[in-house]
């Protein structure tokens, strides 16, 4: 059974980082193209960053660009979201996705990704 399972939430300060962490059971992610969204209270999910499969492809949404990164290591199995500078703005749960139906490219459309994690709770606030 396909898997993915996010870590790394936490509260944090404005201007303070965190990295999350996206690892996959049941499946190895080389395979796949990975894409990070969160989703605030309210508010829809939105796309945050994604990755293609073989990681020569990347992506941003353009309120987190220069502040986040996204990288993978395809040999333990893991994908990152480096969060730099943060802002109360960005406070929202964070989810991983996986798609085989794209991989030589990313793109931040909910409908192309298949496979969810459960999401990991990012707070950012004095």
């Amino acid at each position: 059974q396909l898997q993915l399972v996010e870590s790394g939430g936490d509260l944090v300060q404005p201007g303070g980082s965190l990295r999350l962490s996206c690892a996959a059971s049941g499946f190895t992610l080389d395979d796949y193209t990975i894409g990070w969204f969160r989703q605030a209270p309210g508010k829809e999910r939105e796309g945050v960053s994604c990755i293609s499969a073989s990681g020569g492809s990347t992506n941003y949404a353009d309120s987190v660009k220069a502040r986040f990164t996204i990288s993978r290591d395809n040999v333990k199995n893991l994908v990152y979201l480096q969060m730099n500078g943060l802002k109360p703005e960005d406070t929202a749960v964070y989810y991983c996705a996986a798609t085989a139906r794209v991989t030589g490219w990313c793109v931040l459309t909910r409908p192309t990704y298949d496979y969810w994690g459960q999401g990991t709770q990012v707070t950012v606030s004095s």
